[in-house]
């Protein structure tokens, strides 16, 4: 499944729920998905900066393909990388760094984050698209 039918598959998800309410619900939720992140990975080097909430982040390059794992130690922080980790998982690096991402103004999530918390969303999709970027120039 491509990015955008990923995306697409969330915003229909997220478009279900009235209020932001039912939808922070659900971002709880989607948290709960998130694989159990191995404590070797909880290092220093993979803790993202610019995040109000603690955020590992760690990327792995099989088969041309980047796989992300990931963790938060606040729910909601968890939910919204368990969703970029689902989105961007399982593909190649030029798909990652070319992903515009709409479902965040989609879904109107960039509109209900505290200032804080639209940092450390930004933080993590650059960490991300910077592994992408870095696997490209190693495959190169």
């Amino acid at each position: 499944m491509s990015i955008q039918e990923t995306e697409s598959r969330f915003i229909s998800e997220f478009d279900h729920f009235d209020d932001w309410i039912e939808k922070y619900n659900y971002l709880i939720e989607i948290g709960k998905d998130l694989p159990v992140m191995e404590s070797k990975y909880k290092t220093d080097n993979n803790l993202i900066s610019g995040c109000q909430s603690q955020v590992w982040l760690h990327a792995s390059f099989e088969e041309g393909k980047i796989n992300y794992k990931a963790d938060s130690n606040t729910i909601i922080t968890k939910g919204i990388i368990s969703l970029l980790v689902q989105i961007l998982s399982g593909h190649t690096p030029d798909e990652i760094i070319n992903a515009d991402l709409k479902i965040i103004k989609k879904i109107g999530l960039n509109d209900h984050l505290s200032p804080t918390r639209s940092n450390g969303l930004m933080s993590i999709i650059k960490q991300m698209k910077l592994y992408a970027y870095a696997f490209k120039m190693k495959k190169e």
